[in-house]
């Protein structure tokens, strides 16, 4: 597939890597934020955007799921990334001239193991790829940093360690967003993805998730976020396997409805095969 996707962060970055991997046809373009990425793809700038939704280690990334709903974008598919944590230093250092290492917030928390057994102190960075850029650019062999072997190629870093991650399986699932939606494919496994909100009635959560019990429909995800800044105004965030069309999910779909004040479809694509 041609055309242009975009992520977030520098080129080098975890994200840059998920694009290559989902759409190696396709011209990667680095935006400063998510919401800057969202609104490339909204504006036609490019077709797609890769946003990372969460993390096998660290949990779910702050404000992707509240971002979505509001995005005007759609899912059209999932990619599972294995996150394989490097130390990059300029070029002749070693392992034991390294004194701080940065990085950005999330990734500093999937390696203390590593930082704490060669007492490296971790230095928060903008994000992986940038830090990688400017470690590059300050030239400090005292200073490493903590990212891709491709942004390494890319400022022209040594990897002083390899895969220095503290959890084996380490994987961040990325949704690859389009303006339009397309529920027309059909895979072996199909996932949709939808937001919510409860009516106030009580028990209005539990009858809502009801039908997809009742009805054999696997719920993979639920999490809540407040919205509007209230505390009383919760959304929720679901995934679950199957398609809309599906006799079962149809009618899980259509009980959910009776219990809610708002729903929305956010996405109906295949499974990505690493999913377990």
């Amino acid at each position: 597939m041609t055309g242009r996707i975009a992520f977030q962060g520098e080129l080098g970055a975890y994200s840059h890597e998920a694009c290559r991997q989902a759409r190696p046809g396709m011209e990667a373009v680095a935006c400063h934020t998510f919401e800057d990425t969202i609104e490339a793809c909204r504006s036609g700038d490019v077709d797609l955007a890769m946003l990372p939704v969460e993390n096998s280690t660290y949990g779910r990334v702050a404000d992707i799921h509240a971002l979505l709903p509001g995005s005007g974008l759609r899912i059209v598919d999932e990619a599972f990334v294995r996150v394989h944590i490097n130390l990059l230093a300029v070029p002749g250092t070693h392992l034991k001239d390294v004194k701080r290492a940065m990085s950005h917030t999330v990734l500093l928390g999937q390696c203390r193991d590593f930082l704490k057994a060669h007492a490296i102190t971790a230095i928060t960075g903008a994000d992986t790829a940038g830090s990688a850029k400017a470690v590059a650019a300050r030239g400090e062999p005292a200073l490493g940093a903590l990212a891709s072997e491709l942004a390494g190629e890319i400022y022209g870093l040594d990897v002083l360690a390899r895969h220095i991650e503290d959890q084996a399986n380490n994987t961040t699932r990325f949704l690859v967003m389009s303006r339009e939606a397309n529920h027309a494919r059909r895979a072996a496994k199909m996932m949709t993805t939808f937001t919510f909100r409860v009516r106030n009635i009580p028990a209005a959560l539990y009858k809502a998730m009801g039908g997809f019990a009742t009805n054999g429909v696997n719920m993979t995800k639920l999490e809540s976020y407040m919205v509007g800044g209230s505390f009383t105004a919760t959304e929720f965030y679901a995934d679950i396997e199957g398609h809309p069309e599906d006799e079962n999910v149809r009618l899980a779909l259509d009980e959910l409805k009776y219990f809610t004040s708002e729903h929305d479809i956010l996405g109906v694509y295949p499974a990505d095969p690493r999913r377990n």
